[in-house]
């Protein structure tokens, strides 16, 4: 990464992040409120998350990488693919970027910027869901970069969190940032802040799980991840 491009790309992860809050919560709230199926509501914001962040990724993912996800920039640190100063601003953009876009997304629908969540998402089984959903998510981007498939990467990632939605007892939040953020809203997408510690910790250990399984099944992405770095 040349030091010179680290404000456009920190922004870049910003407003990546805060586009997708916007898209996940706005579709939640727009969901609840054209249909009481809550099947219908989950189907629609599944769609909607996957779709905007295929585009997302699309869009950013040559100015920045498109982390989104402090657990993907952490990950990517370990394997040498973002230096220590650059992945720290990430993170940062990323919390901050996903806070705004939940407060964006609150004020779209006429609702207070700052709604503070009331649903509590705790439990044995949702934790699980965490650590699966962002194990599954991390395996993905990182068994793809720097391959040829590594142009499918936005389709394959934003299919597999449309799908972890459903799949997963906890709805498939895996990211810290976008845990975070959705605490500022007590709709579809919510969380309540007591529950967010939970949630953050089992998503880095499906993080940590997923980086092992990809060093195990591609020996030689420390390299990979290293040129990218140097490329870019």
């Amino acid at each position: 990464m040349r030091e010179g491009d680290l404000g456009r790309r920190v922004l870049a992860e910003a407003l990546g992040t805060a586009l997708l809050l916007i898209a996940i919560v706005g579709s939640g709230i727009s969901a609840q409120r054209l249909t009481d199926d809550v099947g219908v509501q989950l189907l629609v914001n599944a769609a909607v998350t996957g779709i905007a962040l295929a585009v997302l990724i699309s869009v950013l993912g040559p100015i920045s990488g498109a982390h989104f996800n402090p657990v993907v920039t952490g990950v990517d640190r370990i394997l040498g693919g973002i230096e220590t100063i650059p992945a720290s601003a990430y993170a940062v953009a990323q919390v901050g970027g996903a806070i705004a876009g939940t407060i964006v997304a609150n004020v779209l629908f006429s609702l207070p910027g700052v709604d503070a969540s009331s649903t509590v998402r705790t439990g044995a089984g949702l934790w699980l869901g965490e650590v699966v959903a962002t194990f599954g998510l991390v395996m993905v981007i990182f068994l793809m970069v720097g391959t040829r498939r590594s142009t499918a990467i936005p389709f394959t990632v934003g299919g597999y969190v449309a799908a972890a939605i459903w799949f997963t007892s906890s709805r498939g939040f895996a990211n810290p940032a976008v845990t975070i953020g959705r605490m500022f809203t007590d709709s579809l997408t919510g969380i309540a802040p007591r529950s967010v510690p939970a949630f953050v910790l089992a998503q880095a250990l499906g993080g940590a799980l997923a980086l092992a399984t990809v060093l195990v099944l591609r020996p030689g992405v420390r390299r990979v991840a290293a040129e990218v770095l140097v490329d870019g």
